[in-house]
């Protein structure tokens, strides 16, 4: 039935494919201009809808870049914010006002000098950063691959191990934004998401498929997953009838335990806490980007059990800080853990990527 509803929506497909062909021939040509900054820019996208790992892969660039000694800026387009237009992270904002991934860049990076800016439009997004920064030295841009209105330095593709895009097909009658041929605007391409012990012939094999649609020389490179220990989102404070008062780290019991995601991918998280040791006994799996509502947080105390942790992802975790959906659970607040997820290179792939990356300007360095 899958195969068949595939066939059926192909000619849809070749026409949106042709859509897509057509502008990026425009830019091409040049009869669409496509903006060019006097910082590089480096950008971040994928080729199919939905998690690639684009999140952690910025996080990992970032923090190579200042070790650089670059002053380096992000800049999103902010999807699902409740406001529009240019717009700088400030202490004020939220994942509602700049969106879930430009909150969690400005919280993982507080306090680093790193500005975080939201916009549709990247051309109007780099100036903003450029005016109130001018400091700045590298602009890494989240999901930005086919905002050709402005012209990266570096073109970073990523697809996932288990869904290449060398065997996906161009919406609706799969998963890809644009046709597969488009990954030839890449500089290098990232297969994410891998198992740490992929071999040298798997890769040979992927590399070689990859190349069909790529420039020739273009590396491919090959990144996993780490995690780390889980971090309590109720670490600074503990619950005592209904006042809060100053609490200490707390532990996860090994067990029985529930997870709440609101992301594209949540499998490997899934996994992962299974190969663990805990034993998920409901999975509250919402679409991407979900805002949560307190009829979600009912859904999942309906499957709580007081000592269960609940799980969730750091992305996730920007979402659920909001006080009305805990209000009358304070017990359950107190058990919700993220796991933060982290970029590890396989082989010479993160020396190979380091190389790639522009040289920062004279006396720039934060060492």
């Amino acid at each position: 039935m899958a195969r068949l509803l595939v066939f059926l929506l192909l000619p849809f497909s070749w026409l949106y494919a042709g859509v897509m062909a057509v502008r990026n021939w425009l830019y091409d040509v040049g009869w669409k201009k496509s903006e060019v900054f006097a910082v590089p820019l480096l950008c971040v996208g994928n080729l199919r809808v939905g998690g690639t790992g684009k999140t952690p892969h910025v996080i990992w660039l970032v923090e190579e870049l200042r070790r650089q000694g670059h002053r380096p800026a992000i800049l999103s387009r902010g999807y699902g914010r409740q406001t529009t237009g240019p717009r700088l992270a400030g202490p004020a904002d939220s994942a509602g006002t700049v969106g879930d991934e430009p909150w969690q860049y400005f919280g993982h990076f507080a306090g680093l000098a790193v500005p975080v800016a939201v916009a549709e439009k990247r051309a109007l997004g780099v100036r903003l950063l450029l005016e109130n920064h001018p400091e700045i030295t590298v602009v890494v841009l989240d999901d930005a691959y086919q905002h050709r209105a402005v012209r990266a330095t570096l073109n970073v593709l990523l697809t996932e191990h288990a869904r290449p895009f060398y065997e996906d097909f161009v919406l609706p009658a799969g998963r890809l934004r644009e046709s597969r041929g488009a990954a030839g605007r890449a500089d290098v391409v990232i297969v994410t998401k891998c198992h740490p012990d992929l071999g040298e012939a798997a890769q040979a094999a992927i590399r070689e498929r990859i190349g069909r649609y790529s420039r020739p020389g273009v590396p491919v490179l090959f990144s996993a997953y780490e995690y780390a220990e889980p971090r309590s989102l109720a670490t600074t404070v503990e619950w005592v009838g209904n006042d809060i008062v100053p609490g200490s780290p707390r532990t996860p019991t090994m067990g029985a335990a529930l997870l709440l995601t609101g992301i594209a991918q949540p499998q490997p998280l899934y996994q992962y806490l299974e190969s663990q040791g805990y034993i998920i006994r409901h999975h509250e799996q919402l679409p991407d980007h979900h805002a949560f509502r307190r009829e979600d947080i009912d859904a999942l105390q309906a499957h709580w059990q007081p000592g269960w942790p609940i799980f969730t992802t750091e992305k996730d975790a920007t979402r659920l800080d909001h006080p009305g959906l805990w209000a009358g659970r304070p017990a359950m607040q107190l058990d919700i853990y993220t796991i933060p997820v982290r970029v590890a290179f396989l082989g010479t792939s993160a020396a190979e990527l380091r190389l790639l990356l522009p040289d920062a300007r004279p006396g720039s360095s934060l060492i």
